[in-house]
């Protein structure tokens, strides 16, 4: 078993000039074994494949094509780590958590929020929201759940089972727009399988005129929004919401990286990896289209 180099921790005294105690530099010692733990193992692990959690095509996130701004992500985390990507799809997001993940099959999730418990996540790498899109030619007043035109609004493409459907909920426009939310999925049953909403579509709604109006996931959007010929305007919703009994209904959310729950020594090198390439991280997302905010305790 090779020896450390590294000091023990002791709570060692030295004298100043004047013959008072004061702390040593153990601290800066402790420091340095830590960095040095987290730059071996990254150096033994450079070279193998970083398994990545990936969609098989859930677009604009990723794809088997590596299409998506979150393929882009797993790019510059393996160069960063000098480790060669290898893409493990899942076709279902209910499960590869627990099936993938869990099971040691795939080693990093790129995009979860932050603090999800199913998992170890990085400090966060963006904060964004949820997004009002119309026609910029329809100059409509969007600022928040109590503008005008959203009770008035004949469709309102949205996904069901988010903080949206809450709020439709809560200003009384739900049910007038079940019918529509479920022609938008071909009147798929949700039971038992997982229902896909294409993004594509929902922005298109509102481009071709057919929607007023859409809500929904401004990183799930944005690339549709920027790519649209017809000039679209995206409002990001304020985070003030709250529903019927009073609850705040949540519509900022920060995103992480995700790893197993023991896997401590690659959220580390994770954690570096963002501190080192955070512009690059946002030139991406930036690119992407995505608006970014600051975080709760950003000064």
């Amino acid at each position: 078993m090779k020896k450390s180099t590294c000091l023990p921790a002791q709570p060692d005294l030295q004298t100043d000039n004047n013959g008072q105690n004061m702390h040593s530099n153990k601290f800066f010692v402790v420091a340095l074994c830590l960095s040095a733990g987290l730059l071996s193992a990254q150096a033994q692990a450079a070279g193998k494949p970083l398994k990545v959690c990936t969609a098989e095509n859930e677009m604009p996130y990723s794809n088997k094509h590596g299409e998506g701004f979150e393929n882009k992500l797993a790019d510059l985390i393996g160069k960063a780590l000098d480790r060669p990507i290898k893409a493990v799809t899942w076709t279902d997001p209910r499960y590869f958590v627990r099936d993938l993940l869990d099971k040691g099959e795939c080693d990093l999730v790129i995009g979860v929020d932050a603090g999800d418990p199913r998992l170890l996540t990085t400090k966060p790498y963006y904060r964004t929201g949820y997004v009002f899109i119309s026609r910029a030619d329809a100059k409509l007043d969007l600022q928040n759940w109590d503008s005008e035109v959203l009770h008035k609004a004949q469709r309102i493409a949205f996904v069901p089972d988010t903080p949206v459907e809450v709020m439709l909920r809560a200003i009384g426009r739900y049910n007038d727009l079940f019918n529509y939310s479920q022609e938008l999925v071909g009147y798929t049953s949700k039971r038992n399988q997982y229902v896909k909403y294409e993004m594509s579509k929902l922005v298109n709604e509102v481009s071709s005129g057919h929607a007023e109006v859409a809500a929904l996931w401004a990183p799930a959007a944005a690339r549709y929004v920027k790519e649209s010929t017809t000039p679209l305007v995206m409002t990001v919703i304020p985070d003030n919401n709250v529903r019927a009994d009073g609850q705040k209904v949540g519509f900022h959310y920060s995103t992480s990286f995700g790893v197993r729950k023991n896997d401590t020594a690659l959220l580390a090198q994770l954690n570096k990896v963002l501190e080192e390439n955070q512009s690059d991280i946002t030139k991406i997302l930036e690119d992407e289209g995505i608006p970014l905010l600051q975080e709760p305790d950003a000064k």
